[in-house]
C-alpha cells in the first residue's frame, strides 16, 4: 500500500529524495499502547547503498535493509522487492500517469494521489470482503 510519494524531475537521483519521503510517511498504527510513529524497516535496492543514508535512516528509528553494492544478487531482497514493483505496475496501469501528457506538476501529482487512493481503496475492499 503506498504510504507516501513525491514527484521529482526524471534526472534526479532517487537517494536524494529518501529522507523527504520518509518524513512524509504518516504515523503507523500497530498494537495497543504507545504507537509507533515510523515503520520498523526500510527495504531498498543498491541505488540507496550509502553509509550516510544508512546512518540517517537509523537515526529516525528505522532499520535499513539495503542491498550492498559489489555483492552477489542472492541477498534475498528480490523476494520482498516485488511488492514495490507491483505497485509501480498498478500506477502505470493508469495511462495518464504512464504517458504524462500534463505539463503542470500539480496536475500530475493530483492524478498520482488519486491513483494511490484507488490502490488503497481496492486493498481495503478486498480485505473486508
Amino acid at each position: 500500500m503506498p504510504l507516501a510519494w513525491t514527484l521529482t524531475a526524471a534526472n534526479r537521483n532517487d537517494v536524494t529524495q529518501l529522507l523527504e519521503l520518509l518524513d512524509r510517511v504518516p504515523p503507523v498504527r500497530g498494537r495497543p499502547g504507545r504507537p509507533r510513529q515510523r515503520p520498523r524497516s526500510l527495504l531498498a535496492d543498491r541505488g540507496y547503498d550509502h553509509d550516510k543514508y544508512r546512518r540517517l535512516v537509523w537515526s529516525r528509528g528505522i532499520k535499513p535493509i539495503i542491498a550492498r553494492r559489489q555483492t552477489d544478487h542472492g541477498s534475498g531482497l528480490g523476494r520482498d522487492r516485488w511488492v514495490v514493483e507491483r505497485t509501480f505496475a498498478w500506477l502505470h496501469n493508469r495511462r495518464r500517469l504512464l504517458l504524462r501528457p500534463d505539463r503542470l506538476d500539480h496536475v500530475h501529482e493530483g492524478f498520482l494521489a488519486l491513483a494511490c487512493c484507488l490502490i488503497c481503496w481496492r486493498r481495503l475492499e478486498t480485505s473486508f470482503s
